[in-house]
């Protein structure tokens, strides 16, 4: 399905990953739902590099206090 925001979402998207989902949200947040993951735009850029989407990692960077 083409999303009608793809052009808008591409410039807030910081997925390093290559992939035919990005800038697709509804359908990257399902993807990665799916695996009980987080989708790279919940983790800071340096942390999104390591391509961890585990909600733990997520967790993780919550309490050192590096997602807000």
């Amino acid at each position: 399905m083409e999303c009608p925001n793809k052009s808008v979402n591409l410039k807030a998207c910081n997925c390093t990953y290559p992939c035919g989902k990005k800038g697709n949200c509804c359908t990257c947040v399902k993807y990665h739902r799916s695996l009980g993951q987080l989708p790279a735009c919940y983790f800071p850029d340096d942390a999104e590099k390591t391509y961890d989407r585990s909600i733990a990692y997520f967790i993780s960077l919550y309490q050192q206090g590096r997602i807000r």
